[in-house]
């Protein structure tokens, strides 16, 4: 099993930066992946950005590409999204999901373990 914990989510206005954290616990990560999805009111669960945690490679959705950025750091087993030049579209309740396989895998079912998620709001 793995836990995770998100963190760093808040109100924010367009044009600035957030950096959201990701802290997994239970075991390594090591030979999983870990993505970001984001859920607006509304709206289905949409992929964001996932990286493999083995050798830091990473893949971004069209809509956040240039903008966020999805890091890890292994002796932390935590992940981040740096998240510049917000949007008021990017506003949603985001979370950080764990893959048990090396893919990088932009559906939400293909994930197995969920944080609770986190608010990020943008003003326009």
């Amino acid at each position: 099993q793995v836990q995770l914990v998100e963190s760093g989510g808040g109100l924010v206005q367009a044009g600035g930066s957030l950096r959201l954290s990701c802290e997994a616990s239970g075991r390594t990560l090591i030979w999983y992946t870990m993505g970001w999805f984001r859920q607006a009111p509304g709206k289905e669960r949409e992929f964001v950005a996932v990286i493999r945690w083995s050798t830091g490679t990473t893949y971004y959705a069209d809509s956040v590409k240039g903008r966020f950025t999805i890091s890890r750091d292994m002796s932390r087993n935590t992940g981040y999204l740096e998240m510049n030049s917000l949007k008021p579209e990017d506003t949603a309740v985001y979370y950080c999901a764990v893959d048990r396989h090396t893919g990088l895998s932009l559906g939400a079912r293909e994930y197995d373990f969920w944080g609770q998620g986190t608010q990020v709001t943008v003003s326009s």
